[in-house]
């Protein structure tokens, strides 16, 4: 129970969560030495879509701005680390880089969705998706259009990322500070006023919360984190199309936050491990139906409309929510009330002051 400020704000609440921690922490830094290079693989595009789900759950289930043009900073992030390793500017510098070249980006962006919410907001991101598409297409002399980019390994110093491994630990290691770094933007001052936003705008300005520059600093966060992913990205499959940016990757991103479980950290996690598996669950499917080639081609976004709309009505805290249902009755068994996560009357906003 929180009784006092500094409760409500520190950065682990139960000390027992800390043992629950390590013993992750353990599993993963064992990892390499007990799975399989594919296994570990997948892992590392864990920690990259995590990062990604990160920078989108900040946007859309802390601040309750929808956007479908994540894919865009994404692939900012991306062009913007194969451009500048083709002028030799060294990872850590050119890592960042993209990170601040997205962020830009998503704070000119906020310079004309300052007034926009809701569907509009949603089609305006979208817009500006297809404007960065079109873009690095077109502009061939730089990203050299429709043929792609190839990224070279990371190289720092001498030590070369050349072994899964090493780029699973770097992943993994980029992830758990975003983490550290998201958990206490949100204990801050700045992420109370975003979750305010959420919340209510009207609320939210009442209360001397200037609405135009919070979007612009969430939208600059969201960018950045969404291009460091992408930095990444362009590293791990080391070729980079703008086929690989377009609107499924931004559906994908905001199928991992509404899965994974909206205005949650490890919601993006959860989210990110659903979505790198779910490719494989998609094949399977294929397999097991025999589905002709002739409709293989929208399957993929048919099963993410399906997962989004049946989370949305029958999970739709996700599966963070999910799990702490399942921790909750295991700790309580068995006193555990069947209606202590029965959901309440949503109240619109417009009642929300009444």
């Amino acid at each position: 129970m929180k009784t006092s400020y500094n409760d409500d704000i520190r950065l682990v609440r139960q000390r027992g969560t800390l043992v629950w921690y390590g013993l992750l922490a353990l599993a993963l830094l064992a990892a390499p030495m007990y799975l399989g290079e594919h296994h570990i693989a997948q892992l590392s595009f864990v920690g990259i879509y995590a990062i990604a789900g990160l920078g989108a759950m900040l946007l859309v289930g802390y601040t309750g701005q929808v956007s479908l043009g994540q894919a865009a900073f994404m692939a900012i992030g991306a062009y913007t680390e194969a451009i500048l390793q083709k002028f030799g500017v060294p990872f850590a510098a050119s890592l960042v880089l993209a990170g601040v070249m997205a962020g830009l980006m998503g704070a000119i962006l906020s310079l004309s969705t300052a007034r926009l919410a809701g569907i509009y907001l949603a089609i305006a991101t979208l817009a500006f998706a297809f404007i960065v598409e079109e873009v690095l297409t077109r502009w061939e002399s730089l990203t050299n259009g429709s043929l792609g980019i190839l990224v070279r390994r990371i190289q720092v110093g001498s030590f070369t990322f050349d072994q899964e491994w090493k780029f699973y630990y770097l992943s993994i290691g980029l992830l758990v500070l975003v983490l550290w770094l998201m958990i206490n933007l949100l204990r801050s001052r700045t992420g109370r006023a975003l979750t305010a936003m959420r919340d209510s705008e009207i609320s939210a300005q009442s209360l001397g919360i200037q609405l135009a520059r919070y979007k612009a600093i969430v939208l600059a966060l969201s960018g950045a984190l969404t291009g460091v992913a992408g930095a990444l990205y362009a590293h791990r499959i080391q070729f980079i199309t703008p086929d690989q940016f377009t609107i499924m990757a931004s559906v994908e991103l905001l199928v991992l936050v509404v899965v994974g479980g909206l205005g949650s950290l490890h919601g993006a996690v959860f989210g990110a491990v659903f979505i790198v598996m779910l490719p494989q669950f998609i094949v399977l499917i294929r397999d097991a139906f025999a589905i002709s080639t002739s409709y293989q081609a929208g399957l993929d976004a048919g099963v993410y409309g399906l997962l989004m709309v049946l989370f949305m009505l029958f999970e739709p805290q996700g599966l963070y929510g999910r799990w702490q249902k399942i921790k909750l009755y295991l700790d309580t068994f068995p006193f555990y009330r069947k209606a202590t996560f029965r959901r309440q009357r949503m109240f619109q906003k417009s009642e929300q002051l009444r």
